[in-house]
């Protein structure tokens, strides 16, 4: 499996999948522990994250699969939402709780 097929696997079978440096228990950078407390302050509990420093071929990959240049990426029902700053914002208007599915905050 080629990293484009992991990571478009990884978002079907998951809700809420964040691509980030670090683990959620441990993240590499602010950005991406940032995306971890938003998630857990919206109850998030099923997160799935995938370390893109893991891997050079997924962290690249995953910048080329949306279209978008930094990381983290949070995807939630196979869709792409966005970055840490777009997460921040959606997140204090109340879009990003709205988003999230039921069964992720279970």
């Amino acid at each position: 499996m080629d990293a484009k097929e992991f990571i478009q696997k990884t978002i079907t079978d998951n809700p809420v999948v964040l691509f980030m440096k670090g683990t959620a228990q441990f993240p590499q950078c602010g950005f991406s522990g940032r995306s971890v407390q938003i998630l857990k302050a919206c109850g998030v509990r099923n997160l799935v994250t995938v370390n893109v420093l893991e891997d050079d071929d997924v962290r690249q990959a995953i910048k080329d699969f949306a279209n978008w240049p930094t990381i983290p990426q949070l995807y939630v029902n196979g869709e792409f939402i966005g970055g840490s700053d777009i997460l921040s914002e959606m997140y204090q208007s109340g879009e990003l709780q709205k988003v999230l599915p039921q069964q992720a905050a279970a």
